[in-house]
């Protein structure tokens, strides 16, 4: 949850560094620090292939890649290609810790005109809203969007609560090819260079993202996105191109769709599980960590998942002493831990 004191500890932590933030400039243009990309567009853009090359203006919309790093409790990502100057959005959702929604609910914080509402389920328990891919659960969502004379762009974040709710935040505007938006509360920046004529093109045009070194960057602190490495270490990023009320999902995603893809358009529509690949991109804190982390059981004394701890799992723990057999609490061995725990929770699961 963003508290006060977060925010303060946030504001204060970013003050003590300002030599780390110094190594990335954010301001639409990737830095060498970055290192490698995490993932590189794989499909034409079904938005338009820009062409202009100017750095406050686009005639279409795509997205040729992403790099991430963190440094100094920041993390920062970049996102080659183009976001046209007509209100487009980048949609921008991180996996940060336990918890989250794999599907989007639509009850979330108010932020740009419901925006992210309207990517969620059109009514309570209605269960429409957009799904992530099976190991993505969104923790803290981001949507930056630019348009009007002269071209501003603007961006919002909002936390994402496995129960819905949580805080949102305009969290202002600025001019593309500038660090445009750098909010003191919250800590974020965001930067827009438009200038890229390189990338994917349009239908019929190149698949490839890779090389494209302008486009979104923006900077976000760990702690304002609930980040604990105790529970999660790598962090998972799905980003993507949407229309301008939120309603019209492209086929600009990261990572990518698959050459050929067409635009996903309604977002209540679409489920990346249902699409081959893994539609998110893993910045990597500890290899050895799985994609999808084992989850334990809501009621591990329940060992037959009826629902009670009764005397059926209280035999299980008896006829399985000293073996895996009635093991609850994952180590292994079914002891005076495991006999202890069923003896505890006796009754209906709660």
């Amino acid at each position: 949850m963003i508290t006060q004191i977060a925010i303060v500890s946030i504001v204060t932590a970013l003050t003590l560094v300002p030599s780390v933030l110094g190594q990335i400039v954010v301001d639409g243009s990737r830095d060498n620090a970055f290192g490698a990309a995490l993932a590189v567009q794989n499909t034409t853009t079904g938005f338009g292939d820009s062409n202009l090359g100017l750095v406050n203006a686009a005639n279409g919309s795509e997205l040729d890649n992403c790099y991430a790093t963190i440094d100094g409790g920041v993390l920062y990502l970049f996102f080659g290609g183009n976001l046209e100057s007509n209100f487009n959005k980048l949609e921008l959702f991180i996996d940060s810790g336990v918890g989250g929604q794999n599907s989007v609910r639509g009850d979330n914080a108010d932020v740009d005109f419901n925006g992210l509402n309207r990517l969620g389920e059109s009514a309570a328990g209605v269960g429409d809203g957009m799904k992530f891919d099976e190991c993505f659960s969104a923790n803290f969502y981001l949507t930056t969007t630019c348009g009007g004379t002269p071209t501003t762009l603007y961006a919002n974040i909002a936390q994402i609560l496995t129960g819905g709710g949580g805080i949102g935040a305009y969290i202002g505007s600025g001019a593309p090819g500038t660090v445009a938006i750098d909010n003191v509360k919250y800590g974020v920046k965001v930067a827009l260079n438009n200038s890229n004529i390189l990338g994917v093109g349009a239908d019929g045009g190149s698949a490839d993202g890779s090389g494209v070194a302008t486009g979104v960057e923006v900077a976000i602190p760990l702690a304002l996105m609930g980040y604990d490495a105790a529970t999660q270490k790598n962090i998972k990023v799905c980003a993507m191109i949407n229309g301008g009320g939120h309603d019209w999902v492209s086929n600009q995603v990261i990572g990518g769709l698959g050459a050929g893809s067409a635009n996903l358009a309604e977002p209540r529509l679409v489920n990346f599980a249902s699409i081959a690949a893994n539609q998110y991109a893993v910045v990597v804190v500890d290899a050895a960590e799985p994609d999808c982390p084992v989850v334990p059981p809501s009621c591990p004394a329940d060992l037959n998942g009826d629902g009670v701890i009764d005397g059926a799992d209280l035999a299980t723990v008896l006829g399985g002493w000293g073996t895996a057999g009635g093991d609850t609490n994952g180590d292994g061995s079914t002891d005076g831990a495991d006999l202890a725990a069923v003896l505890s929770a006796w009754g209906a699961c709660v």
